[in-house]
């Protein structure tokens, strides 16, 4: 069957699909915008209607970020702190590391490459609930269990996928220009972070965002690991958001969820067109 090249009906093709995705979107910006509306009410005006907007005496202007940040005795900035060393530390040992294995893997091309690619392919079959309490105490007993060297075990668990997208991006890369570095005199380290890795550029930035999404938002590692009794991320933070009695402040919760939710999306806002295009890359070129 002959396709239609008529330029009126691709455009309204294009159109249909715009409406359709742009509908779809709603389902994930209404929570957000739900729990925006509700971190400037009250808990009475929480409780009374979800989806109302926050005016007359359910408004509570500040008070609920200003709770947030001095509720209890851990302080909301050094939750926020350690989620970002956590973080920004786990993501950069996870683009060096990754991409330099995934280098080694397709330029040596042994045995050994070849299984241990395979290996990292395995792990991102096995849930994390199988391997939870092993990891942790394995952690424990090495003294992995600090915001300054759980990183490594982020690099361990995220490994896989990393490896995965990385390989297939370095397989496209032209080894030309890697046998001219050399004739130049540059040595293999010199080869790959003068040469190898800024073509690099548009995976890494896609690794780096979709493992820094991860980890921000992650709970139940940093759970198991840190001694929450010193150390505590954002998402761990949240749980502690409690009064006497077990009493939860609801509008001091989703007002810590905002704020750990806008240095991300602030992020992916900006980077959201090189994860598409490192994806689209390692998907063609692989």
């Amino acid at each position: 069957m002959k396709r239609s090249t008529d330029p009126r009906t691709q455009s309204g093709g294009r159109d249909i699909r715009t409406i359709v995705f742009a509908a779809l979107s709603l389902l994930w910006v209404i929570p957000i915008f739900t729990a925006l509306i509700n971190s400037f009410k009250t808990n009475d005006g929480i409780v009374r209607g979800i989806f109302s907007l926050p005016v007359g005496d359910d408004f509570a202007a500040g008070e609920n970020y200003v709770s947030a940040l001095t509720f209890g005795n851990y302080p909301f900035l050094k939750s926020f702190g350690y989620s970002v060393l956590i973080s920004t530390v786990s993501t950069a040992l996870i683009i060096i590391c990754c991409s330099m294995a995934a280098w080694y893997i397709v330029r040596v091309n042994s045995v050994f490459s070849k299984v241990f690619y395979y290996l990292c392919l395995f792990s991102l079959a096995v849930p994390f609930q199988m391997l939870m309490f092993t990891l942790s105490s394995t952690a424990y007993r090495l003294g992995l269990d600090t915001p300054f060297t759980i990183p490594i075990v982020y690099l361990g668990y995220g490994a896989g996928m990393s490896i995965f997208m990385f390989t297939g991006f370095v397989r496209g890369l032209p080894y030309e220009i890697e046998e001219a570095a050399v004739i130049d005199g540059c040595g293999p380290v010199r080869t790959f972070f003068g040469v190898v890795f800024p073509m690099m550029s548009p995976i890494a930035i896609s690794v780096g965002i979709l493992q820094l999404m991860w980890i921000w938002n992650d709970y139940l590692l940093p759970y198991l690991v840190l001694d929450i009794t010193k150390y505590r991320t954002i998402p761990i933070h949240v749980q502690y958001l409690k009064g006497s009695y077990g009493s939860v402040d609801l509008g001091a919760s989703l007002a810590v969820i905002i704020m750990s939710l806008l240095p991300i999306i602030i992020v992916y806002a900006f980077c959201q067109k090189y994860i598409v295009k490192g994806i689209a890359a390692g998907a063609v070129k692989g």
